[in-house]
Order: structure tokens, then C-alpha cells, then sequence
């Protein structure tokens, strides 16, 4: 009778921490770089720290280095705090985005680049789908990023592509395919974060020149989060579809949209921190702007 009841009790525990482990899955988690990333180049210049909880990225003049999440996923949300490089930063690039692979993939962007002491850094993003990429804003931040950590995320479901900084949107990009504008909504993707030289064209147009007696360059990183749908052999953790009976309630991420509070900060930072918007770019495209310039929130 009791080893019936032992054995019992250690199916009932077993079940829990599979329902744990599956619960997690869904509903995301604050990460462990040893667990969830590899180090895909750039040697010892890519290292993860205190236990898993703290990764750096450095380039020199040799090259840079960079690190891709183990899983792939099929929207959610994507948090990352990151410190990126002081001081003069010139021609450094530092990218945080996520990327399907093959000729016609989808990607979504956040682009650091840096600049000399005192100048603000430029935040270039840009969206992908099918291969078609060229949709490029590009804005300064209202705060100085190399002196703290400041949370970069995505949020990607079916409806909408938003670019957040510290929680406050900064870029939209709607699903417009119901017009012809191609959206990610089919391939899965990874999280990618690089850091590398591009010298030839981030600052200044490449006027300004990296100053390599300055490096090795470093960015930070921290506080990892994914709340996501992730794919593995061609499955997906939320099912075939994403209704609400499919996915953790708690995922805010699988409906969200601007709302009125979320587009007045999204105008704001518009009007007072955009520096390059291509839907306004009158010498790239005399002959129109493309589809999606002319509707809703994309501008």
C-alpha cells in the first residue's frame, strides 16, 4: 500500500513539473543566456556572465561577435535590456532583431549606431517580409544609452509589428496584406544580437571614421525575456492557431495594439525624435510611397 502510494505520489509530481515546464513555455519567462542563446561568432569576445544572467558582445579591429536565441519563434514579445557602447562609438553597429532564414525571409530590426562622444545615437529599424525589406525609420533617443541598461522590445502578433523603448512605442507596422503589403506571418524566426563594424556608412554617412585605439567596443546585456510562441519541428507551443483557448490568458502580446494612450506616445516620439521616415522620402520613391505609407499608423 504505501509503495502504491509513493509511487503515486511521484507520478502526481512528475505530471506538475511537466505542466510546469509546458505552462513556462507558453507564458515566457525572464532567461538564462547558458540556456537560451549560443555564442555563433566572434570567440572569446562574446561572453556570458554572473551565472547566465549577464552577456557582453565586443568588437575590435579584428572583428565583432554576436549570439542567437536556441529557439524560434512565431510572434510573441521580446524583451531585452542592453547597455549599449560609451564614449565614441563611431562607425560601431549594434543590432538586436529577429531574422527567419533563406532569399525571401522576414526580419524585424532595431539598429544602434553609434557616434562620437556628446552626439545621440541613431535607432535605424526596418521590416522584412518575403525578402522585401527597404522600409527604414530611423530615430534618436531622449536619453543617453551607454550610461544605464533600458528595455528594447518587440511586440509581433497578427495584426502588428510594434518597436517599444522602455514601453513607449516608437514605430508601427500594421498587417496590410488585405492591400498587397507583405507581413511576416508564416515563418519563424530567431533573436539575433550582433555587434560589428560599419564604419563605411553608420555615422555621418561614414564621414565619421572608427577611432580602433578606443576599443575593444562593448555592449551589455540583461534581463532576457520571451513571451512567445515558440516552433520546434514544424509545431507551434500555441497551437495551430492564435485564439485566446490556444495560449496562457496572461499574454497581453497575442492582441495588443496602440490604443489612444499607446498612439499619443507614439506621435509624440514621432514629431519629436524621428529623424528618417522612407514613407516620406519624396527623392526614393518620385512616383508614389508604397502601400503601406498611406494607411493608418505605418506612417
Amino acid at each position: 500500500m504505501s509503495s502504491f502510494a509513493s509511487s503515486r505520489g511521484n507520478s502526481r509530481m512528475l505530471l506538475m513539473i511537466v505542466v510546469m515546464m509546458f505552462m513556462t513555455s507558453l507564458a515566457g519567462s525572464t532567461g538564462n543566456f547558458h540556456v537560451d542563446v549560443d555564442l555563433y561568432y566572434g570567440g572569446p569576445r562574446a561572453k556570458i556572465l554572473e551565472g547566465g544572467q549577464y552577456l557582453t558582445l565586443s568588437l575590435d579591429n579584428i572583428t565583432g561577435s554576436g549570439f542567437r536565441s536556441r529557439n524560434e519563434y512565431l510572434f510573441g514579445r521580446i524583451d531585452m535590456e542592453i547597455k549599449l557602447v560609451g564614449g565614441n562609438s563611431a562607425g560601431t553597429v549594434t543590432t538586436y532583431y529577429l531574422s527567419s532564414e533563406g532569399s525571401k525571409h522576414d526580419e524585424i530590426d532595431f539598429e544602434f549606431l553609434g557616434n562620437v562622444s556628446g552626439q545621440p545615437y541613431i535607432v535605424h529599424t526596418n521590416v522584412f517580409s518575403q525578402g522585401k525589406g527597404g522600409r527604414e525609420q530611423q530615430f534618436s533617443l531622449w536619453f543617453d544609452p551607454t550610461t544605464s541598461f533600458h528595455t528594447y522590445s518587440v511586440v509581433w502578433n497578427p495584426k502588428i509589428i510594434i518597436w517599444l523603448v522602455d514601453n513607449t512605442p516608437i514605430r508601427v507596422f500594421e498587417n496590410l496584406e488585405a492591400i498587397g503589403v507583405p507581413f511576416p506571418t508564416s515563418q519563424p524566426m530567431k533573436v539575433f544580437s550582433t555587434i560589428w563594424c560599419g564604419e563605411e556608412w553608420a555615422t555621418q554617412g561614414g564621414r565619421v571614421k572608427t577611432n580602433w585605439t578606443l576599443g575593444p567596443f562593448t555592449a551589455a546585456y540583461r534581463n532576457y525575456k520571451v513571451n512567445a510562441c515558440v516552433v520546434s519541428f514544424g509545431s507551434s507551443s500555441c497551437g495551430s492557431s492564435m485564439s485566446t483557448d490556444s495560449i496562457a490568458s496572461t499574454e497581453a502580446w497575442q492582441t495588443q495594439e496602440l490604443g489612444p494612450e499607446g498612439l499619443k506616445k507614439l506621435q509624440w516620439v514621432q514629431k519629436s525624435y524621428m529623424g528618417y521616415n522612407y514613407c516620406t522620402d519624396k527623392k526614393r520613391f518620385p512616383k508614389g510611397y508604397p502601400l503601406e505609407c498611406t494607411h493608418s499608423t505605418n506612417m
